[in-house]
């Protein structure tokens, strides 16, 4: 009996049943902190002036609580533009305007320079720092960028970058089988098909992004075993070009299966075929994954 029979044949767990793997990354709420057009106004003079005493309220990034926050915060408005590199980063000032002390901004400083965002020097301070020296394969940043202005690059670019990571490992992971490993996938797309039946998106969003996670980590591939975080964030953002896993439906659910089945099966070039069909982006949206570019 095929995954796809099994799965239209038995209930699934439900969305409460623990899904804790390497696909799942916890969901946060973006504030977009408005633009700033007011000559020699301070660039976070339209961030949430709220966010020094939202962190007594559970809505940390990451689960970091007040710096977590302030690291959310500070790298949206990077990412945006809000916060360009005509004036210091002054640790102070930061401190005053979301009202936290001088050691949270400090560390959350430290964790925007570790994502290349932000570069701090002696004798001219903290600054940030241009495009090409974000680490852009670093899932906050991902998810910065595909909810601001450069929401339409990121989400094609990570289509890209998907539609070639994802058929190879697929490819590679039919080598590489595993009994718990393709028991796991299997229970994915149950949980898939029961979410769906059941009209719940974030239960379908969960299980699918363990199912490419899991599926990365065992093509035996370390590299690509390291970019399995990178597809977890892009299945978090939604918009932009439209893929398989972006509407849970028949045919997405159905792809899944059959990657399962080619799994089991050892074909490789079964679960390569299975997974570009998944990511094909659907026939009302005009632009398929790869599409060429006009340079």
């Amino acid at each position: 009996m095929s995954t796809l029979a099994h799965t239209m044949m038995t209930s699934a767990r439900s969305a409460d049943s623990g899904l804790s793997g390497p696909g799942e990354i916890d969901r946060y709420p973006y504030a977009e902190a408005p633009a700033v057009d007011r000559v020699g106004v301070p660039a976070w003079e339209g961030a949430d002036p709220e966010l020094g005493r939202a962190g007594r309220r559970a809505t940390g990034s990451r689960g970091r609580g007040l710096h977590g926050q302030l690291v959310q915060q500070l790298g949206q408005m990077i990412v945006s533009g809000d916060l360009g590199a005509d004036r210091p980063l002054v640790p102070e000032e930061i401190g005053q305007r979301f009202e936290v002390s001088r050691t949270v901004v400090r560390e959350s400083l430290r964790v925007l320079e570790a994502k290349g965002l932000v570069s701090a020097r002696p004798n001219v301070g903290t600054r940030v720092r241009p495009v090409s020296d974000w680490n852009l394969l670093d899932p906050d940043i991902i998810e910065w960028r595909a909810f601001g202005p450069q929401r339409d690059d990121q989400r094609r670019e990570l289509s890209e970058l998907r539609w070639t990571i994802e058929p190879l490992a697929a490819r590679l992971a039919a080598g590489h089988g595993r009994e718990d490993v393709q028991q796991r996938l299997s229970d994915m797309v149950g949980i898939m098909g029961h979410a769906m039946g059941q009209g719940d998106a974030l239960t379908f969003s969960r299980a699918d992004a363990e199912f490419h996670s899991l599926l990365i980590q065992i093509a035996g591939n370390r590299m690509l075993e390291h970019l399995s975080g990178i597809v977890s964030a892009a299945l978090q953002v939604s918009g932009g070009p439209v893929t398989g896993c972006d509407r849970p439906n028949e045919t997405s659910l159905a792809h899944h299966a059959r990657i399962v089945d080619a799994l089991a099966a050892s074909d490789g070039a079964g679960a390569e075929a299975a997974m570009r069909q998944l990511l094909t982006v659907h026939p009302e949206v005009e632009r398929v994954v790869p599409a060429p570019r006009e340079h």
